[in-house]
């Protein structure tokens, strides 16, 4: 029995520091701050009302941006390929008017006429053939302007004619437009409506929250990429497109995860606007008030050396960023006025450790499984030996 014993014991003793756990301990945080654990070194800082004001008011990083599209060509130029409609009025009609017989020959009138030629297609050579008028080069004008170019072609054979030119179709004004948005496809940059915002509005607007999704431009193979908010908030960011661009609305979530002594541990997605501490941890029920160290709440992030530096984290800097524990004392009331102020930014981990008291109370769970164990093999062996 005495052996029995002592191999139970001894277990025991073994076994203290693999007790069951969801996370690391708060002291074991603490205590591997600024050692290299696995080639990765982070820091702790603790968080106050001052610098959850320093942090927030840190320069924003440099978002991408659409500025380098911004461009002065319109969509009301005629291209190769644009279908036009063609109207020709001949006042004297010489070429397109008709002879009225009179009662005497000798007193034929003429009366003018109104000529609407069939569609006519922008050749290749940017060119339009116009009766009596021989090849108009239309491209690149505006319809008033092609409207012009065809009347100086008419000069010599039609006295005073009048001309008008209208655009059908453009193809070559067609863009792409796919993604998130509700009605993906090919469209046309129409005249007065050829911003960004426009061709988005034309494809049914965004289907998703306007925080997860980033717009790209592609023009002649180069691609150019901003957030959407920007897009909405910023005038030189709704550039003017032009023929060929492809514009793809690109889904990309703003997520956080959450582990140890929370009302729930799950990954969630972030609701549009700022999400502050107070916020995400209502979101997640809270802290769990029986286990929790409300003491010890942590936030575990890749932080932007600047930003880094300001709080005095002096780990190094991995190609995400600087390696950064924030931790908040929720067990004072000042605590809340600094997790309200606390902005919770995408890939965010809160995690909240268990309190000494909630572990001590598992240490003697698991001491008294053991030792109940031993009660039962001491009882199983003397009842066997008598």
């Amino acid at each position: 029995m005495r052996c029995i014993a002592i191999v139970a014991l001894a277990a025991l003793v073994s076994a203290c520091a693999n007790l069951p756990a969801d996370g690391p301990s708060g002291r074991s945080v603490v205590r591997n701050a600024g050692v290299e654990t696995s080639g990765l070194t982070y820091g702790i800082v603790d968080l106050d009302f001052t610098l959850s004001e320093r942090i927030k008011q840190a320069a924003p990083v440099a978002d991408t941006s659409l500025a380098a599209l911004a461009n002065s060509v319109t969509a009301d130029t005629i291209n190769v390929g644009d279908v036009l409609q063609v109207s020709i009025y001949d006042p004297s009609g010489t070429l397109f008017g008709s002879r009225a017989a009179s009662t005497s020959a000798a007193a034929a009138s003429v009366s003018g006429g109104n000529q609407t030629l069939p569609s006519l297609v922008v050749d290749r050579d940017g060119t339009i053939a116009i009766p009596f008028g021989g090849a108009v080069r239309v491209q690149g004008l505006t319809a008033r302007e092609a409207s012009a170019a065809v009347l100086r072609s008419l000069r010599g054979k039609v006295a005073n004619p009048q001309a008008i030119v209208t655009v059908a179709d453009s193809p070559a004004n067609g863009i792409v437009v796919l993604g998130e948005v509700r009605t993906p496809g090919r469209a046309r940059v129409q005249p007065g409506a050829e911003n960004l915002l426009d061709a988005i509005a034309a494809a049914g607007g965004p289907n998703r929250n306007i925080d997860d999704i980033v717009v790209t431009v592609n023009r002649n193979g180069t691609t150019y990429e901003a957030p959407l908010r920007k897009v909405l908030s910023s005038f030189d960011q709704n550039i003017r497109l032009r023929r060929g661009d492809q514009v793809n609305l690109v889904y990309q979530p703003r997520r956080y995860t959450s582990f140890g002594a929370l009302g729930r541990v799950s990954q969630l997605e972030m609701p549009s606007g700022t999400l502050t501490l107070t916020g995400a941890l209502g979101q997640l029920g809270g802290l769990n008030g029986t286990v929790a160290d409300a003491k010890s709440v942590l936030v575990f992030r890749y932080e932007r050396p600047e930003v880094a530096a300001l709080a005095g984290a002096t780990a190094p800097a991995t190609s995400r960023g600087v390696p950064v524990v924030y931790r908040l004392n929720l067990a004072e009331p000042a605590g809340f006025f600094v997790a309200n102020n606390f902005v919770v930014q995408p890939d965010d981990v809160l995690f909240v450790p268990p309190s000494n008291v909630a572990e001590m109370r598992k240490f003697f769970e698991f001491v008294r499984s053991i030792t109940g164990i031993v009660y039962d093999i001491s009882v199983t062996s003397t009842l066997t030996r008598d």
